[in-house]
């Protein structure tokens, strides 16, 4: 066992020096040094990429794609209210971060972008449709278009940036809502998204995180993504905290990503079980972070935003303390992301 009491300080430095250390060592990452991951300010490294969090957010808008836009916020107040959280994160030894706020739900690189420069941690933004939530945040548009015409739209996004922002997506996010079994059918337009999802990452091989509604979903939209092409190691399965063991392996088994993306939502008891319990079956596969933020559009000042530090600075030490090995931790939070997303 590992000493309980060890320090929040020690920890991080270690992990971080932990993580520097590996990334000099041997020919395999050496040839991944070859790798790029894309971000809101241009193309950074494995160790520019460092300790990360795939799966955070700065502003949600969850008023409807029909009505969602840049018209809806201010930009200024977004990035001031956001920045001691994001500075806050950068501080604690984090260096990177996905954000995973599709578009038509407040996806806005611009934002993204300033608060990248002022507090100098890297952040990555998404290109794709969010086919959950019943739909909602689908644009009307979607529906007349074939799997192939998403797929163009969103690898313009990639090629030439983000609504003239010159902002280039450094991965996928998409959605599917849920199925009663992991045999049924997704719905036709998150059959399309997940179609057209395949289609941009086997050209461009950026990763995909899907949302999901429930871990059946979850599976479907994997095995799907597979059957149109898509390479397993490509595909993030997310919120897969609570979808049980036993699909979180057979997800893990086919080659894609569990993305524990509730820590500091959840019981840590809960991640305390099911994290060292993934770990001892495909810890090559298993992804950590916290779904957090974020200011939300509508509300007073943006709302309750919850901090980005918890992970880091609690979950991370508490299992060293339970008996996970540092090397392990250092896997979680840095070569894993780095593997799933790097280009």
């Amino acid at each position: 066992m590992h000493n309980p009491l060890i320090s929040r300080r020690s920890f991080i430095r270690g992990t971080i020096g932990g993580v520097v250390g590996q990334s000099l060592l041997g020919t395999t990452v050496q040839a991944s040094e070859m790798r790029q991951v894309l971000t809101v300010t241009g193309q950074i490294g494995r160790q520019q990429l460092g300790v990360a969090l795939p799966h955070e957010h700065i502003i949600c808008d969850f008023i409807g794609a029909n009505q969602t836009g840049a018209h809806r916020w201010d930009r200024d107040s977004v990035v001031q209210r956001m920045l001691p959280y994001v500075d806050a994160l950068k501080k604690a030894g984090v260096n990177s971060f996905f954000d995973c706020t599709p578009a038509y739900i407040g996806r806005d690189p611009i934002i993204l972008k300033r608060l990248s420069k002022e507090t100098g941690l890297n952040i990555v933004t998404n290109t794709g449709f969010y086919g959950g939530a019943n739909d909602k945040y689908v644009p009307a548009a979607a529906y007349s278009m074939s799997s192939d015409k998403m797929a163009a739209r969103w690898k313009r996004e990639y090629m030439d940036g983000i609504e003239g922002t010159g902002v280039r997506p450094g991965f996928i996010k998409i959605g599917v809502d849920s199925v009663p079994d992991a045999e049924a059918p997704l719905s036709d337009i998150d059959a399309r998204i997940v179609r057209a999802a395949a289609k941009v990452s086997r050209e461009t091989r950026l990763g995909v995180t899907c949302h999901t509604g429930g871990g059946h979903a979850g599976l479907a939209a994997v095995k799907l993504f597979i059957r149109e092409g898509g390479n397993a190691s490509s595909f993030v399965v997310a919120h897969a905290d609570s979808h049980g063991l036993d699909i979180n392996r057979k997800v893990s088994d086919l080659g894609a990503w569990v993305s524990f993306d509730a820590v500091g939502r959840k019981p840590m008891k809960l991640h305390l079980k099911t994290v060292p319990a993934m770990l001892s079956h495909r810890p090559d596969r298993l992804l950590l972070s916290q779904d957090n933020g974020w200011y939300s559009v509508g509300e007073e000042e943006g709302g309750k935003v919850r901090g980005y530090t918890d992970l880091i600075q609690s979950f991370l030490p508490a299992l060293l303390a339970a008996g996970v090995a540092q090397k392990q931790l250092q896997q979680l939070v840095s070569a894993n992301p780095w593997t799933a997303f790097a280009i």
